[in-house]
Formats: structure tokens, C-alpha cells, sequence
């Protein structure tokens, strides 16, 4: 039988679906199972009995064939990178409903559940990423579809669920511990204030790469309002960690580096600056604007691919006085710091009480003047 190209792009894109829970495949992060970290009430999905599959793929391929040839190249080489690839916005019908079973979802959200996330419920949980530039630019009956322009969006829970760790409080600074060489100011921002000498636009952040108390390289100074950090990433600008040339030979830092894969993409927005996890393992973050500010120390947060958090609210860190936290208690006045860790994580239910003793980890000091 004669195939054509549509009807390839579309068997190609639903081979390359999320798989649901007990399919087997280690994804982006699309089946993070119970409620752990910061990524509350996401419960994995179950795996569907083979009525709803038959089901979801017969709509899904009555979807595909009624969406343009270019548009499907589009999503298909999204969905194959995994967002690896720079792809653009595809827009489609936003009002446009899909039935499945008894429940009608809304096309962006149903492409958004068979791509990414099979256990999506609604639209509240995501947000649109830096990278979507369709937003209200365009014609308003046209929402962007690609999966790869979402992320999931973390809720912070106001108790400390079971993988949302407290630093120890007998801990000493992490200053301490690495010789001061990121916190002492205004050393610690020589590499990037001698680019506003020379005239350069200003950075609103710089970002230190470390390998347990080691720092590798020099610090990045960041000017535009993204900024994508990986060890390797199609088509991929930015910093990327695996042109640093390091002397660490521990097996756990190699390790953990080949597994920063895509790494993170911190975007400065509006209400503040977010990190959206592109790796296919978890992150950890440390902010002084994440908690209670009179807390007596920080809770690590746990980050799952593929989701998102507010790591820095500019407003809320100029009401605080410096963090009681440990940690942050030698940090320059010049500026807060958010702590990033690819892989492991830190704190008292680990045997890492400090994020120096992670293999692989980011400061990212902002610039508050």
C-alpha cells in the first residue's frame, strides 16, 4: 500500500508518545511517581488498560492527519530531541476540544498529555517557558501546541513533605568549606565586573560552577534573559559545563557530569527568575526566597524534570535581611544567592549535609543594584 509522508510523521510521532507508568522508558521526568519535593500532587500516571490506548491513539492519529505537514515536522522534531532541538511555536485552534472517554479535553492539552505528560489534568498546572513567543502576539484563537514550550509548574507545600530536606543546624558555611573563593566580595565578581568596565551591558546574574569544593572555570556573567546550562544539548548556547576542562577524577563527579544531559534553563521573568529542569534527572535548589525568612535555616527543594519553580523573587529579596541559613550568612551584600545541585541532592536526610559535598553543583549570585 501506498504510504505518504503525513501518514509517516504521524505513526513516527505516536511511537514517540510519553510513556505512562510501567512502560518501562527512563523519559524527561513524565512519570515522577507520588508526591516528593516541591512538585506536589502529581501522581504518576497508571499504566491504561488497552480499551483507553486503543482509544487515545485513534484520536490522537484523527488529530495529526488535520494538522498541517510542516506543523507535524515541527512537533516531531520536538518530541524526537525531547526539546533538545530550538523548534518553533505551533499554533493551533486553542478553543478546539478532543473527547476521550468520558472526559474532553481542551487540543493543546491533550497534545500536551500524549507528548509529556500522560498524568496532566489541567492547565493551571503549567507554564508557558521563555522559549514560546506565540503569547498573545498573534491571532488569540491560536494557543501554541508545542509540547516543548511548556513546563510543569512546582507548588510549594507549606509543610515539609517527605523529600524536602532541612540543612543540618550544627552546619558549617559552605563559605568555609570551599575557602570563601565564590563569597568573598567584591572578588568573588572580578570575572564579571571588569565586562561593565569595558562598557558591556550589565549582567543581572553570574553563575559559578563547582565540583564538590573545587570551582571549575570562571564565573558567566549573564546578560540576556535566558540562559541555558548543560553538559551537552543539541543546538544548545549558553554555558555549557562539558567544554570546562576539570582535574576532578572521582568516579561520582564524572558520573553525575554526564548526567547534567540538557542541564537547566534559568530565565529572568517578570515576577522573578525561574529554573526549568531539561535534564532527565532531578535538581535540587537552596533560595533564600523560597521559605518563611525568619525560618531558622532553608529547605532544599527537590525539582523533577521537566517542571519549573520560582527559584528568586526579586521584590520579596529586598525585604529580607541577610538568611539565618548557614550557608548564606557570608554572603556579599552585593547580591543573593541561589544554590543548584544536578543529580544529588544535599541536606539532612542525606549523607551530604553540604551542598560542597555534591558532585556537581551551581551558585547563581544575582546582581541587586
Amino acid at each position: 500500500m501506498f504510504r505518504t509522508k503525513r501518514s509517516g510523521l504521524v505513526r513516527r510521532l505516536w511511537r514517540s508518545r510519553a510513556p505512562v507508568e510501567g512502560d518501562g522508558d527512563a523519559d524527561t521526568g513524565t512519570r515522577v511517581g507520588g508526591n516528593a519535593g516541591c512538585c506536589l500532587g502529581k501522581p504518576g500516571a497508571s499504566k491504561p488498560n488497552p480499551g483507553t490506548e486503543a482509544e487515545l491513539k485513534a484520536l490522537t492519529y484523527s488529530i495529526l492527519k488535520k494538522i498541517k505537514e510542516k506543523q507535524l515536522e515541527v512537533l516531531l522534531q520536538a518530541v524526537e530531541s525531547r526539546g533538545g532541538a530550538r523548534t518553533p511555536c505551533l499554533l493551533l485552534p486553542g478553543k478546539a476540544d478532543a473527547r476521550l472517554g468520558q472526559h474532553s479535553y481542551p487540543l493543546p492539552l491533550l497534545l500536551y498529555k500524549v507528548f509529556r505528560w500522560p498524568d496532566l489534568r489541567h492547565s493551571s498546572e503549567l507554564k508557558r517557558l521563555s522559549c514560546c513567543e506565540s503569547y498573545g502576539k498573534i491571532n488569540p484563537e491560536l494557543v501554541c501546541c508545542n509540547p516543548h514550550h511548556m513546563s510543569r509548574l512546582c507548588e510549594l507545600g507549606t509543610n515539609v513533605s517527605p523529600l524536602t530536606y532541612l540543612n543540618s543546624p550544627g552546619s558549617v558555611p559552605a563559605s568555609t568549606e570551599t575557602g570563601g573563593t565564590a563569597y568573598s566580595a567584591p572578588m568573588g565578581f572580578s570575572d564579571s565586573l571588569a565586562l561593565q568596565e569595558r562598557g558591556e551591558q550589565p549582567h543581572w546574574c553570574v553563575v559559578a560552577y563547582w565540583e564538590e569544593k573545587t570551582r571549575v572555570g570562571r564565573l558567566y556573567s549573564v546578560q540576556e534573559p535566558s540562559l541555558d546550562i548543560f553538559y551537552d544539548l543539541p543546538q544548545g548556547t549558553g554555558f555549557c559545563l562539558g567544554q570546562l576542562s576539570s582535574d576532578n577524577k572521582s568516579q561520582l563527579v564524572q558520573m553525575v557530569r554526564a548526567k547534567i544531559g540538557y542541564g537547566i534553563q534559568l530565565s529572568r521573568e517578570p515576577d522573578g527568575v525561574w529554573v526549568y529542569n531539561r535534564s532527565c534527572y532531578p535538581i535540587f535548589i537552596k533560595s533564600a526566597t523560597l521559605d518563611n525568612p525568619d525560618s531558622r535555616t532553608l529547605l532544599v527543594h527537590k525539582v523533577f524534570p521537566g517542571f519549573s519553580i520560582k527559584a528568586f523573587d526579586f521584590e520579596k529579596a529586598g525585604s529580607l535581611q541577610r538568611p539565618n541559613d548557614h550557608e548564606f550568612s557570608q554572603q556579599p551584600r552585593t547580591g543573593f544567592t541561589v544554590q543548584i545541585s544536578f543529580v544529588k541532592g544535599w541536606g539532612q536526610c542525606y549523607t551530604r549535609q553540604f551542598i560542597s559535598s555534591c558532585p556537581c553543583w551551581l551558585e547563581v549570585i544575582f546582581n541587586n543594584r
